[in-house]
């Protein structure tokens, strides 16, 4: 596990956007998981500046996000809504800038009518497209990845869950709050990948910011794996690992200066 500590949320986007970056170039096919929410606007605002001032392709990149609410959604064959579907903020934050093919993008259809279904469905897509080759995930406050609450199994798969009191106030006031729309009109259920579809992808890169998830991300790093922290199961992962926090999130590690001392060999080995 590469623990990558930046200086502010600038210098960790501009980090993480740049290991993506190279993921791309080195695989312009790849298949990419994506994340939502606010810690990531900054890697995606940085990568379509790649791509405008770069050239960076995204032409054969295939994607598939984390999760949508139930009830909300889009089609990507027309016109985007003015909702607040994690598939409108793929869109405005990454997908409208890019030269990414719309055959290529896959989010849950939260207005399906039959979830279960779209479950499965997900499921058998990601295991056509070859597997995840590099998966982006945030860290919610209670220490959870997509919307894999606490108490979530560490094996689940694809599915629909019901959101917690936390989950919900933390949404409301990154999301539904800006949009003048009532906390009661939320939806509080949502399709989700599992900490087990999850773990499948050959690389995982958690990103972190703020010193309010400093607690978490110390529990998450460095302490049990546990169900009540489901972001703990990066602990058991085999593949490559990656994670990149700010100054303020990795206040609270016990080892952080043994990080930073293995980037400074690595470096310096070329490792």
């Amino acid at each position: 596990m590469d623990i990558l500590i930046r200086k502010n949320y600038e210098e960790m986007s501009k980090c993480t956007a740049e290991i993506i970056a190279n993921f791309i170039s080195s695989k312009p096919n790849c298949v990419l998981g994506l994340a939502t929410g606010s810690t990531p606007i900054g890697t995606y605002k940085e990568l379509v500046r790649m791509h405008k001032e770069e050239d960076l392709d995204f032409s054969q990149v295939v994607t598939f996000n984390l999760d949508e609410y139930l009830g909300v959604g889009i089609d990507l064959n027309k016109p985007y809504n003015l909702d607040q579907s994690y598939a409108r903020f793929m869109y405005e934050e990454l997908f409208k800038h890019v030269n990414i093919k719309k055959e290529n993008i896959h989010i849950p259809n939260g207005k399906t009518k039959d979830p279960h279904k779209v479950c499965q469905w997900y499921e058998d897509a990601i295991k056509e497209a070859g597997g995840i080759d590099l998966q982006l995930l945030g860290l919610g406050m209670d220490g959870h990845w997509g919307f894999n609450e606490p108490g979530s199994s560490l094996r689940s798969r694809t599915r629909v869950v019901a959101l917690t009191k936390q989950t919900l106030d933390d949404n409301y006031e990154a999301f539904y709050k800006k949009a003048n729309i009532a906390r009661e009109e939320m939806p509080h259920f949502a399709i989700t990948m599992g900490v087990g579809t999850i773990l499948d992808a050959r690389n995982i890169m958690m990103i972190v910011s703020g010193s309010k998830k400093a607690e978490v991300v110390a529990k998450c790093l460095e302490g049990p794996v546990t169900s009540q922290i489901t972001s703990s199961a990066i602990q058991l992962h085999s593949g490559g690992i990656t994670v990149v926090l700010d100054e303020d999130a990795a206040s609270k590690l016990d080892n952080i200066e043994h990080y930073r001392h293995v980037e400074k060999l690595k470096i310096e080995y070329g490792l």
